[in-house]
């Protein structure tokens, strides 16, 4: 399903603040399919890509899809969006996003399902196969190696993790690109 051009674009989407929406239902369910990206319109856990609405697009998804070549952005003139442009649009609405989007597209090239974990106070909720088909192993937090991490949030994160039967891991950027990631797991003394 890849695009071979820009002026080619068969997926379009529409950024809409800090959404991108793919307005054609056809076009929203291949992308759906292809990796369980975004989430269909009015639509909070579908079943399998046999919706018929559109498809909402995080700003990370979107820009990963667009590094891809599955999809294309248009803002609200009509204008087709560079990648740097929709990148800086994205720092506007999401904090960290840079840091966010390292490891999200990391876990993505990784072929895992990275998901907001928004709910479970972390960063990722990450699938092996996607959502649907099992509950997300792990939940991730990203974090920079020169940030101080009160060693009680450590401790809060793993006994949340433990009780949604998840594993906690903490994803620790250094340099431009490394990213090492450590895993907790819940143990009694």
């Amino acid at each position: 399903m890849k695009v071979r051009s820009r002026q080619g674009c068969t997926v379009r989407g529409l950024l809409l603040g800090n959404s991108v929406v793919v307005l054609d239902v056809e076009s929203a369910r291949r992308v759906y399919a292809s990796g369980f990206y975004g989430k269909p319109l009015g639509i909070s856990k579908p079943r399998n890509s046999s919706f018929t609405s559109p498809l909402v697009l995080g700003l990370l998804e979107a820009l990963y899809l667009v590094e891809k070549g599955i999809i294309c952005v248009e803002d609200s003139n009509g204008k087709m969006m560079e990648i740097n442009e929709l990148k800086e649009h994205a720092r506007g609405y999401v904090p960290r996003f840079d840091d966010l989007y390292l490891v999200y597209r990391h876990a993505r090239d990784m072929g895992y399902v990275p998901r907001s974990a928004l709910k479970f106070g972390a960063d990722f909720a990450l699938y092996k196969r996607g959502p649907g088909y099992e509950h997300a192993p792990f939940l991730i937090q990203v974090t920079r190696e020169d940030e101080e991490i009160d060693p009680l949030e450590i401790v809060r994160s793993g006994r949340l993790s433990h009780s949604v039967r998840k594993s906690f891991i903490l994803a620790v950027l250094s340099g431009q690109n490394r990213i090492r990631y450590l895993l907790f797991e819940w143990s009694k003394p």
